[in-house]
């Protein structure tokens, strides 16, 4: 990848805002090694080699993730193919609690000496921590499954396309937007595929096949008089599904008064006619009076917040102070779960999480700890009433079991506490985005995502978004820009007064997000309808205080 699209990916576009950076983990392969099929049962046998290594070194608990993690990334500018990567990592971590402490080692040689060698070195690691732990580690109980399989229910698996298909379809995006009015355009698909096989001492041997991808652009227009430049990225949702999701049929079209968005599956070419449009207009649109507006914020928007004032802080890690990686800790601390009546959003507000929604990018049948992955309230009609928690933290806030959000984005990656798809639920009456418009005296309709910033306990925030349109009297009167909103969490979610139904609801996510130290990436997804939030303060981004 050449160097100003690194910076670009990583640090300086718009894809930045909500990840740290891009991994491309493994060694380069070619694209038919990536549909090479492993057979669990050799999976298997390696790790009863860990398994029984671990407990003959006196591991109380072991468990063993086999894992193959394939990527393959096609990047394009204008009439150009600047990249394409395709990367497969394939070893063995191993994971044990020894003299009450944990410990953790891996290895890409999967030989059984070199396994056992390794399991030998996770209990030697965690007998030498366990000299330092204050007490020993609760586990939550866990039954084992015996073998059991879990695959992503794809149509069309993504590495069996033809690059030259793909190839084909970024550049027509490309050229589209260019015919368009666009000066300069990326196009890129991010698509990946993770084949783990868990164990444990519990009795489980789990094997599962995991789909995600992502067709994303970036799009600039320049007024060549005054140098001025304006943006529109994509519009799409990275989503766990297989390649069938570019393929959009009439029924995965939502038309709104402001142009087509996408329900379930997407259509990148038609989107990027539409940005070179949009991105015109934004050219000449007015630059927004700062003051209180009531909002109308799209999934394409809203999922973003839900992410960083919903997702983060109710990470029960977060909130107990063991981590701060990422943008700190929480403000919602076990004393306000405990009174059952703090009040962090109105009553439309219902936030759940869940690790089973269908086409979401976290959605697995077991997480990294070999627990049976399901769905839970985390706040429900405003009031705070669950975190999100793993085995070893289940006991803090008196659970009987897992809530099964651990994860690894590796075999050489330590599982910890990862963000289960964290979705608003849609409002139970009939309600429409034209309905949520016409309700509004002056306001702003906000689609797609934007740059952001929050504070340290995910309280005071930032967003601003793709698109603006400013409502007078009920209807939408033209395009805004210059566009970001400020709030806290509490204020904010209890300015929530209406959430369209369930027809509208659409998810959105993040491909890269980052967390940790050393940092690890993972995938999530956040769901919600058209919301609305009354009396909110707007400023202005591009004048100075």
């Amino acid at each position: 990848m050449k160097r100003r699209n690194f910076i670009y990916l990583t640090g300086l576009g718009a894809a930045a805002a909500m990840l740290p950076a891009i991994p491309v983990m493994g060694n380069e392969i070619s694209p038919e090694r990536a549909l090479e099929y492993i057979d669990p049962a050799a999976k298997k046998i390696m790790a009863d080699v860990a398994l029984n290594a671990a407990k003959s070194k006196g591991a109380t608990y072991t468990d063993v993730r086999v894992g193959r993690y394939l990527n393959q990334f096609v990047v394009t500018r204008e009439d150009k193919v600047e990249n394409i990567v395709n990367t497969e990592s394939f070893g063995i971590g191993i994971r044990v609690i020894a003299n009450g402490c944990w410990g953790f080692a891996a290895t890409d040689k999967l030989d059984k000496d070199s396994i056992a060698k390794a399991s030998e070195l996770a209990v030697s690691i965690a007998k030498e921590n366990s000299r330092l732990q204050l007490e020993p580690v609760q586990l939550a109980p866990q039954k084992g499954y015996g073998e059991v399989s879990w695959k992503a229910p794809i149509e069309q698996n993504s590495f069996e396309v033809p690059i030259k298909e793909k190839v084909d379809l970024l550049l027509s995006v490309n050229d589209a937007a260019m015919k368009g009015g666009a000066d300069y355009v990326n196009s890129i698909l991010f698509m990946v595929n993770e084949q783990k096989y868990f164990a444990s001492t519990d009795g489980s041997y789990i094997d599962q096949d995991i789909h995600r991808i992502w067709p994303t652009f970036f799009l600039t227009k320049i007024d060549k008089a005054t140098g001025k430049f304006e943006t529109r990225n994509a519009l799409s949702a990275p989503s766990g599904k297989g390649y069938e999701y570019l393929n959009a049929r009439p029924e995965d079209k939502i038309q709104t008064a402001t142009g087509t968005l996408y329900k379930g599956r997407y259509d990148m070419l038609e989107d990027a006619k539409q940005a070179a449009v949009q991105v015109g207009e934004k050219m000449k649109a007015k630059s927004v009076e700062a003051g209180k507006y009531d909002l109308v914020l799209d999934p394409s928007h809203l999922w973003l917040t839900i992410h960083e004032s919903c997702g983060h802080p109710t990470e029960l890690d977060r909130v107990l102070g063991y981590e701060a990686n990422f943008a700190g800790t929480s403000f919602l601390t076990l004393d306000k779960w405990e009174s059952k009546k703090f009040a962090y959003g109105s009553k439309e507000v219902n936030i759940t999480a869940d690790k089973t929604e269908v086409g979401s990018l976290g959605a697995v049948g077991y997480d990294d700890e070999g627990v049976k992955c399901g769905k839970w309230d985390v706040i429900k009609e405003g009031v705070l009433v669950n975190y999100q928690a793993i085995r070893d933290q289940a006991h803090i806030v008196g659970l009987d079991h897992s809530q099964g959000c651990c994860y690894a984005d590796n075999w050489s990656s330590v599982q910890f506490q990862r963000m289960a798809n964290i979705s608003l639920q849609p409002g139970k009456k009939p309600l429409t985005i034209a309905d949520q418009i016409k309700n509004v005296a002056k306001g702003i309709y906000i689609v797609g995502d934007g740059s952001f910033s929050i504070d340290q306990q995910r309280y005071n925030f930032q967003f601003g978004g793709q698109l603006y349109y400013e409502i007078k009297d009920g209807k939408i009167v033209g395009m805004l820009k210059d566009v970001a909103y400020q709030a806290n969490t509490q204020e904010f979610w209890n300015s929530c007064v209406a959430v369209c139904d369930e027809r509208d609801y659409r998810l959105g996510g993040s491909f890269f997000d980052g967390k940790g130290q050393p940092s690890q990436s993972s995938a999530v997804s956040h769901g919600s309808a058209t919301a609305r939030f009354n009396n909110v303060n707007v400023i202005n981004t591009a004048r100075k205080i």
